[in-house]
């Protein structure tokens, strides 16, 4: 740990206030927060929270760097973003460890989140030359109309737990390609990652001459999280986080005519038809399911399977289930590492509680772990439970490894089932049929915002758009064309002529 320590930075007490290369501010006198290794319990370090004081030195900070980060030509701002994936490449085994030490899952898991920042920088780099915009015929005669994309300000990046360094890459990469500066609140169960990468990034801010394009503020929700989402220098805000906040987040926003990107609760679920093959099924839903101890927005929650299938598929995922090996997540050949705190242990038992009273039957897991070898709190076992698409447990997100098992008897009635929740992330099916899985694909099938056949649920790659429908939150980050959400487009129509036509053939004369 201390040599990831020394690496990354992090001290025995740091500040969480940042306005990048220009300095750290000061400690003395804020409160502090202890962050905790839940695979141990034990402290790792702690972390001075931001006051409203600080959040108002780095917002000004962000605001004046985003004045002149604005005329520089994009592909220049792309060389910036290439360097500090660069920088991410070095750190990267120290990083992932840090993710996995802080938040708990497993070690591959955190440098595969570190290798999603390297990759969005490399993704970012391309796009910097690629901001295009169109250009259309006017109605009217000498003139030219075209649409282009300017940069928007301050984005406004609060992060949730799970992947405490991916998403706010997936923004800040795009948003400084675009012309934005970022400011970044991240979660305060995972501060130490923030300031870790905060560290990484500030020498790359001061080769390039842009202080302040990335700035960290680490604090109370209801102290800068509120001052982020209510401060009209901030014009677009990236929230990550359950659906109940999103929700007051999309609405403080709105209320000031913000925009937003909202990332929110998933109920994922995969479609198990006659014609799959459980020998691809099998781990992809136990990857989807047990994967980040059930702590991904895309984690499988829901097996829709046909109930000619169902007991084959039982056995074989008991039988998976029984060879999750759980313990320490930074050694290799571990699994499935602990929830991230002991709250989340108590609303995974909660959850159980929930399904035997509303007539469930848990098959396997959902024990607590103790001992010397589970020290802690945080371990417990991966349930599988049968149960009702309708039961209101069901319909809820638990985020905790607990897998539902529904049965259906039509393709008809099992997409039915799988769009019967609220929320709209991801979703996959498992089939060999041609048919079935169109009609799944199509516009009467999955209405999430990411579909697969014939893959899991969770593992987005980060060229594709990410983000879901209903209250998932409406919002795309990462590839396609997610990078408009961070520019503000403007119609532009110049006239050559010597004459000053109307639209719309309207006659106007003085």
């Amino acid at each position: 740990m201390k040599a990831v320590f020394d690496e990354l930075g992090i001290k025995a007490v740091n500040s969480g206030a940042c306005w990048g290369s220009a300095g750290w501010l000061p400690t003395e006198g804020r409160e502090l927060i202890t962050s905790h290794n839940p695979a141990t319990g034990e402290p790792l370090a702690q972390v001075a929270q931001a006051s409203e004081q600080d959040y108002e030195t780095v917002t000004a900070k962000a605001d004046e760097a985003f004045r002149k980060w604005r005329t520089v030509p994009a592909p220049i701002r792309g060389e910036m973003v290439r360097d500090m994936g660069n920088e991410l490449r070095k750190h990267k085994d120290a990083l992932g460890k840090l993710v996995t030490l802080e938040m708990g899952k497993i070690v591959q898991e955190g440098w595969g989140e570190v290798q999603e920042m390297i990759d969005i920088c490399d993704f970012a780099v391309g796009q910097s030359r690629m901001l295009y915009g169109n250009s259309m015929h006017s109605e009217r005669p000498g003139h030219r109309m075209y649409e282009q994309y300017h940069p928007l300000g301050i984005v406004g990046i609060i992060s949730a737990f799970n992947f405490p360094v991916a998403v706010w890459a997936w923004n800040s990469a795009l948003a400084a390609i675009c012309g934005d500066a970022s400011l970044w609140k991240p979660s305060s169960k995972t501060p130490l990652t923030g300031i870790a990468v905060q560290n990484i990034i500030n020498p790359v801010m001061d080769r390039h001459g842009c202080p302040g394009i990335f700035s960290l503020v680490v604090g109370r929700g209801s102290v800068v999280g509120a001052r982020l989402v209510n401060d009209k220098r901030i014009p677009l805000v990236s929230f990550t986080g359950s659906s109940y906040q999103g929700r007051k987040v999309g609405e403080s926003v709105g209320g000031r005519f913000g925009r937003t990107i909202l990332e929110l609760g998933g109920n994922n679920a995969i479609i198990v038809t006659p014609n799959a093959d459980l020998k691809l099924a099998i781990p992809a839903i136990a990857f989807g399911a047990v994967g980040t101890a059930g702590q991904r927005c895309t984690s499988t929650r829901r097996i829709i399977v046909h109930d000619s299938m169902r007991d084959t598929l039982v056995k074989k995922l008991l039988g998976a289930y029984k060879q999750v090996p759980i313990g320490d997540p930074i050694k290799e050949g571990t699994l499935m590492g602990p929830l991230v705190d002991t709250g989340a242990v108590q609303d995974m038992m909660n959850a159980i509680d929930r399904i035997k009273q509303e007539g469930g039957e848990v098959l396997c897991g959902g024990e607590k772990l103790e001992g010397d070898k589970y020290p802690g709190g945080c371990f417990v076992t991966p349930c599988i439970a049968a149960a009702k698409n309708e039961f209101k447990i069901v319909q809820e997100e638990t985020f905790a490894p607990i897998l539902y098992i529904i049965t259906y008897k039509t393709l008809d009635e099992a997409v039915a089932i799988h769009n019967d929740v609220p929320q709209g992330l991801s979703s996959a099916i498992f089939t060999t049929n041609l048919l079935e899985a169109e009609q799944f694909l199509s516009s009467v099938g999955s209405d999430c915002g990411i579909a697969n056949v014939n893959i899991g649920t969770s593992g987005a790659e980060i060229g594709g758009a990410f983000g879901g429908e209903k209250e998932t939150g409406g919002g795309r980050e990462s590839g396609s064309d997610a990078w408009k959400a961070y520019m503000r487009r403007q119609t532009n129509t110049i006239n050559w002529s010597k004459d000053l036509p109307l639209a719309q053939g309207i006659k106007f004369y003085l």
